[in-house]
This record gives C-alpha cells, sequence and structure tokens, in this order.
C-alpha cells in the first residue's frame, strides 16, 4: 500500500482527506492510504523515519519550517518561500516543495493579478500572494492594520529584493482608498464563526473589478456576497485548497486531472463545509 498524510500540531477538522481521496479515486489509486498524524513540535527533529515511510505527504502548521531540516532538497518554490506544504519520496529521497503558491495561481487564473492589486494582511498567505503578484506584474497595495505595519516592511523589502522592478506601497486597512483590479483578502476576517465581518468597507469593494477571498469556511464570506451582489467576480478559498492539492498529486505521481473533475472536487468541498456549519 502506498501510504500519504498530512503531518502538522494540532490537526483538527481538515478537508484535505476528501479532497485527497477523490484524487486518487480519478487517478485509479485504489491501493492507497491518506491519514492525519498529528506531530508535536517538540517531536519533529526525529520524524525523518516517519516521512520515509510515506510515499508522498502534506505539511501543515506549525512544521512548513521545521520539515525543511529533514528532506534532501527543496524545489524553487520552497526555496522562494523558505516554506514545504508538500514532500515527495522517491526510492528514500525527499524533496520539498510549496504548492499553496500554485493553488493560488490556479485558482485566480481568471483574474487581474497583473493589474492593480490590494492585499489585505501580510501574515503567511498574504507574503506568499504578494510576491507572486510582484512576479507577475502586478502594482501590489499592502492594506494592513497598524500592528503590522513593521511586517508589512519586511515584506516590501523581500519582494523589492526579489522583484527589483515591482510596485509596492503599504496603506492602512481602515483608510484604505483607490481603485483595484483586484482585491484580495488574506486576513482571517470573516472566517467562520465571525461570519458577519467584512475587513474592508463598501466603498473599497464597489472600487474594486474583482474579489479573491483566501477563506474557504464559510464558502461564501461576507466579503464576496458584497462583491456578488454588485455584479463583481469573486472566487473563495475552497479552490485554492483543491488546487494545491491537485499540484500535490501531479508531483507525488504525475496525476493528471480534467477541469471539470477539478470544478466537481471544489464543489464537494464547499458542500462539506456547508454541511459542517449547519
Amino acid at each position: 500500500m502506498n501510504k500519504f498524510a498530512l503531518i502538522g500540531h494540532p490537526l483538527g477538522h481538515s478537508m484535505s482527506p476528501l479532497i485527497h481521496e477523490k484524487l486518487f479515486a480519478l487517478s485509479g489509486l485504489s491501493d492507497t492510504s491518506y491519514e492525519l498524524i498529528d506531530i508535536a513540535p517538540e517531536d519533529m527533529a526525529g520524524s525523518r523515519g516517519l516521512l520515509e515511510s510515506l510515499r508522498g505527504l502534506n505539511v501543515t502548521i506549525p512544521h512548513k519550517q521545521a520539515v525543511i531540516s529533514l528532506v534532501d532538497e527543496l524545489a524553487d518554490s520552497a526555496q522562494r518561500y523558505n516554506s514545504v506544504n508538500c514532500i515527495s519520496n522517491d526510492g528514500g529521497r525527499l524533496t520539498g516543495y510549496n504548492t499553496d503558491c500554485d493553488g493560488f495561481l490556479r485558482s485566480a487564473e481568471l483574474l487581474p493579478i497583473g493589474g492593480n492589486v490590494a492585499i489585505l494582511g501580510c501574515g503567511g498567505v498574504g507574503r506568499m500572494i504578494a510576491i507572486e503578484v510582484a512576479r507577475h506584474g502586478g502594482n501590489i497595495t499592502l492594506a494592513v492594520i497598524p500592528q503590522d505595519v513593521k511586517n508589512a516592511q519586511l515584506l516590501m523589502a523581500e519582494i523589492l529584493a526579489k522583484c527589483s522592478d515591482a510596485s509596492v506601497r503599504i496603506a492602512d486597512i481602515a483608510t484604505l482608498e483607490g481603485s483595484y483590479d483586484l482585491l484580495i483578502n488574506a486576513t482571517p476576517v470573516g472566517m467562520y464563526p465571525k461570519v458577519d465581518a467584512c475587513a474592508v468597507s463598501d466603498t473599497v469593494i464597489e472600487n474594486s473589478l474583482s474579489v479573491f477571498d483566501v477563506i474557504y469556511n464559510p464558502t461564501e464570506t461576507l466579503l464576496m456576497k458584497k462583491a456578488r451582489a454588485l455584479g463583481k467576480t469573486a472566487v473563495g478559498g475552497a479552490s485554492m485548497l483543491v488546487y494545491q492539492a491537485v499540484k500535490a498529486h501531479e508531483i507525488w505521481y504525475g496525476g493528471q486531472f480534467s477541469a471539470e473533475d477539478i470544478s466537481k472536487i471544489i464543489i464537494d468541498v464547499e458542500n462539506a463545509v456547508d454541511s459542517m456549519n449547519k
């Protein structure tokens, strides 16, 4: 049996088994298993043997950096972010990847990431998105709360170090102004159970042509509802979650999936999230 797993701590309810089992089924791989393995931070350093026992694995918080010392090689994506969320095992040689960036880029494929882009938040996912937007020529506004200005300044310096011709500015999220081709929420504001919260004013939403929200629970955040009510395109986090998993299967065994099959899995994830909240 080929064993796959998600490692992290603590591991509560996860959509990963649902997604990966469907992808394995679509690939005709019945002799596989996907499990959740909770590894405490103090036990991570001694987990190389466990990693070698798996054909492939996903990595979530708090191990995305700690696991780097346990792999033999880092792909470009993992080097770029100094973060690993996917590992392949090729005959005992472990290679670390970051498929979060692939998940974002594929789910935002039809959105104008090369235009004027406002990114709300500058944490882990906000950092990744900002760098990818810069790599694709977008003009970036990092909109943050006052406590995060220093972190935003560090991110701005990192972006300019990686993309010297990038356009980046920092703004207070509470007084954000301007017109944007794309508004991206990379904060937890609006996440279940606090579903009545929205990170920006209605004016900012009105002045944005499209919206991307990394949150997948709820499947339609208040930000997305407001954008759609104005006739704007709004994409939620479930697609990003599924596409990063799709990339993992491509890495692990060369999996190939149709757009139709991926869309069905995204809908399955959204239905599962909705059922979970009832």
